[in-house]
């Protein structure tokens, strides 16, 4: 499991005075970078291997301005050309989102989903979760 922490800013909260619910997907975005990089070290969008299949947030709780968050970030299941990545948003020991993102192993030149690697599964199970 991969933990990384953010500092909310002003400008992602709302008319309400939380966190606007269109910022969870961007920071669960930005907390995949350990992820992506299993594929593309470097992060060469030029040698990008991955495409997203489908994006899910639930919401559980709000997020406030000013008050750090802690986002975990692992690996719910491995298939044969795709993963599921499971986040959660957390602030003060409170689970406040959850999110999966389903991610596919791609082909761009050839514009299909291509298997993952054993190299790639093992790195993506190293990380991931148990029930």
């Amino acid at each position: 499991m991969f933990i990384e922490k953010i500092l909310p800013r002003f400008t992602e909260t709302d008319a309400l005075g939380h966190i606007n619910n269109t910022v969870l997907p961007v920071w669960f975005e930005a907390t995949r970078t350990p992820i992506f990089k299993f594929f593309t070290p470097d992060l060469d969008p030029q040698k990008w291997r991955l495409i997203i299949a489908k994006i899910e947030v639930e919401f559980q709780g709000e997020l406030f301005y000013g008050q750090e968050v802690e986002i975990k970030t692992a690996i719910r299941r491995i298939g044969n050309s795709s993963f599921v990545i499971e986040q959660s948003a957390w602030q003060h020991n409170e689970q406040c989102a959850l999110g999966k993102t389903v991610v596919v192993r791609y082909d761009f030149n050839k514009k299909k989903a291509q298997a993952l690697s054993d190299q790639e599964k093992e790195l993506l199970s190293e990380h991931l979760l148990e029930d």
